[in-house]
C-alpha cells in the first residue's frame, strides 16, 4: 500500500494530491492518506512502506514526523531533499559545489558585505531564505532597502519569463514557461503559464540540478542567461500547473514501481 501525505495547500481547483490519487485508483493501486497533525511518528507500526510526501507545512513538527518515518520506510521525496529545497542557501551551496550554472549569490549577516555586493551588481534580488510561491522576493538597488538580516541576495539577470521543468526519476518529463510583467513569474504571484517542449539543454541542466539536490521528483526553475540556462531553485514538492504532460499518471506509476520494489525486500 502507498501512504500519502496530502499537500496542505491543495484546493478544489488545484489538487495535486487528488490528481495522483485518481490515477492510483484507475491502476487499482491501494493507498492510504496520512495526517501528520494527528500522527505519532514514533508508534505508527509502518515499516518497508512507500510514503509519498505531496507536501508539508514548513514547520519543525511535520519535518520531524517525516524524518522519523524515513528511518524504516521509503519516503518520497526524502526529508533531506525536502529541507534542502526549502532552504535557498542549501540549494545554492549544492549547485555551486556541483558547478551547475546559477546566479552569483551572497548569504550574509554583515551590512558592509551586503553593501559591496549590491554596489558590484547595481541591482540584486532579495529572497527570503525559506520563502515559497514567490512571496517576499524584491528587487534591491540600495543597502538601505534591505529588511532585517540575514540576507540571501542574487545578482539580477534581466528576464521576462522563467521555465519550470518537472524532473521525475532523472528524466525531464514536462516543462512550462511562466511570464509576467513583474519580478517573479510564479503563477501564485499572477504569472501565466503554458506548456513548452523540453529542449536538450533544458533537460541536461534540470536533470543535473535535481540529481545534486537529491530529489526523486522536483520542479527545477530556470531562466535564460545569455545563450544558456541558469538555475534559480529546485522545488521538492512542486505543482504542475499548465503542463500538458500527464504528470499525475507519471507520478502514480513511479510510486507503484517503488512500492513493488519495497515489497520485494
Amino acid at each position: 500500500m502507498i501512504h500519502i501525505i496530502p499537500k496542505p495547500t491543495d484546493t478544489k481547483t488545484d489538487n495535486s494530491t487528488g490528481m495522483v490519487i485518481r490515477e492510483l485508483s484507475l491502476m487499482n493501486e491501494p493507498y492510504r492518506l496520512l495526517d501528520l497533525q494527528s500522527l505519532n511518528p514514533l508508534s505508527t507500526g509502518l515499516s518497508n512502506q512507500v510514503i509519498w510526501v505531496c507536501g508539508i507545512r514548513q514547520d519543525g513538527f511535520e519535518f520531524e514526523c517525516i524524518k522519523s518515518l524515513s528511518l524504516n520506510n521509503r519516503v518520497i521525496n526524502s526529508p533531506e531533499a525536502i529541507v534542502t529545497c526549502a532552504s535557498k542557501v542549501s540549494t545554492s551551496a549544492l549547485l555551486n559545489k556541483n558547478r551547475i550554472p546559477t546566479p552569483d549569490t551572497l548569504f550574509c549577516n554583515d551590512y558592509d558585505t551586503a553593501a559591496s555586493f549590491i554596489s558590484d551588481y547595481q541591482k540584486v534580488v532579495y529572497k527570503p531564505t525559506y520563502g515559497f510561491d514567490g512571496n517576499g522576493i524584491v528587487l534591491i538597488t540600495s543597502v538601505e532597502e534591505l529588511p532585517d538580516p540575514p540576507w540571501y541576495l542574487q545578482e539580477y539577470i534581466y528576464n521576462d519569463r522563467d521555465y519550470r521543468i518537472f524532473v521525475l526519476d532523472n528524466t525531464a518529463v514536462g516543462a512550462i514557461v511562466r511570464q509576467s510583467d513583474t519580478l517573479t513569474h510564479n503563477i501564485h504571484q499572477g504569472g501565466t503559464g503554458r506548456s513548452v517542449p523540453v529542449d536538450p539543454e533544458m533537460e541536461e541542466i534540470a536533470r543535473a540540478a535535481a540529481l545534486c539536490i537529491g530529489v526523486d521528483y522536483g520542479g527545477v526553475d530556470l531562466i535564460r542567461d545569455g545563450d544558456s540556462y541558469t538555475v534559480l531553485e529546485v522545488n521538492g514538492t512542486p505543482n504542475w500547473h499548465c503542463m500538458t504532460a500527464p504528470i499525475p499518471r507519471f507520478m502514480a506509476e513511479y510510486l507503484q514501481k517503488q512500492n513493488i520494489g519495497m515489497q520485494s525486500l
